[in-house]
């Protein structure tokens, strides 16, 4: 009797896990494609119409440098 009440538990567990998983995915993609791209960047890269300053926009990107783990003892 309880062989088949453990499969049934575990058929209804995977069925559950990918129910949600499915559903998760699906509210990911619609709030990724209906909010406006406003809402994920910051406001100060914005003029007063919503459009995105160019000029005052700044890219920085920091390279970890590996070879510097020895000082140099002069």
């Amino acid at each position: 009797m309880t062989a088949p009440i453990i499969t049934i538990y575990c058929m209804v567990t995977v069925m559950f896990l990918m129910i949600g998983g499915i559903i998760g995915w699906l509210a990911k993609e619609h709030i990724l494609f209906n909010t406006p791209q406003q809402v994920f960047a910051h406001p100060e890269m914005f003029d007063e119409n919503g459009q995105i300053i160019p000029d005052e926009v700044i890219a920085v990107r920091f390279e970890n440098s590996y070879d510097d783990y020895e000082e140099d003892d002069d």
